[in-house]
């Protein structure tokens, strides 16, 4: 045994550097990035589905040649709507002779925040040719569709197949349209069942006129198939319609029998 006294261990300074955390907290702390990146981009999408925008699926050829069957649409919910627009609506009349087909719960929560087109059977999608007030009457001596007796030229987005373009309506009618109502009808007026379908329908043939609280919005752009993508614009023609001489009735005007489709 050494006789010489013991030196008292020196602790060692400290670097100033925190330890080097372990793998498994590193992946602990991306995961919860990822889940707050994650469940905030959900917040943020149906938050834009619900009060901005949501996209739907074409399911008819109502609307040829303007809209093709499974074409989707954006359709916006913050600017309002007026004639010319094409909007989508919800069926409360009941226009649609097949019931709403269930969508399955996962198909449904996509929809609800956003991340999958609405292919339900409860909607409508149609032009809007008039509106509370309007005198909508088919047709003068040329075969036109008046709006408070401005003639409408619809040649732009009427339905045309090896270049001859559909009539505006193979039959006649005159109705006034009712307060917080609109008068709609497909583009491709031979093959819709609109507005002009229905005058025989509910009391005094309320349920041709789709109620202004149905409307969900009105499409902007056709976003698929892609080689298709294009903004939907409202057609001048509407541009020279003057406003309705006096307030909307609370009941429909449907002057002369109704038409049968």
């Amino acid at each position: 045994m050494s006789d010489s006294p013991t030196s008292p261990t020196t602790p060692s300074a400290p670097t100033g550097k925190p330890g080097k955390p372990s793998a498994g907290r590193v992946a602990g702390m991306w995961a919860k990035e990822i889940a707050i990146v994650v469940v905030g981009a959900l917040i943020a999408s149906t938050l834009l589905r619900l009060f901005v925008a949501q996209m739907f699926v074409i399911p008819s050829g109502s609307m040829e040649n303007t809209l093709l069957i499974r074409d989707r649409v954006m359709v916006q919910k913050v600017a309002g709507w007026s004639r010319g627009d094409i909007v989508v609506f919800r069926d409360t009349q009941g226009w649609l002779s097949a019931p709403a087909e269930e969508t399955d719960p996962v198909r449904k929560a996509l929809i609800f925040i956003g991340l999958a087109p609405d292919e339900s059977s409860n909607h409508l999608i149609k032009r809007v040719i008039g509106l509370p007030g309007d005198h909508v009457k088919c047709c003068d001596a040329q075969g036109r569709i008046t709006v408070n007796g401005q003639p409408l030229d619809e040649g732009t987005y009427l339905y045309s197949e090896n270049g001859q373009t559909v009539a505006p309506s193979e039959f006649p009618f005159d109705v006034v349209v009712p307060k917080d109502r609109i008068w709609v009808m497909g583009d491709h007026r031979n093959n819709s069942q609109d507005s002009r379908c229905h005058l025989t329908e509910g009391t005094g043939g309320i349920a041709a006129f789709v109620p202004t609280a149905d409307v969900v919005g009105s499409a902007v752009a056709v976003v698929y198939p892609f080689d298709r993508w294009r903004t939907l614009s409202r057609p001048a023609t509407f541009d020279q319609v003057p406003a309705a001489t006096a307030p909307a009735p609370d009941t429909p005007v449907i002057v002369g029998d109704p038409p049968t489709c």
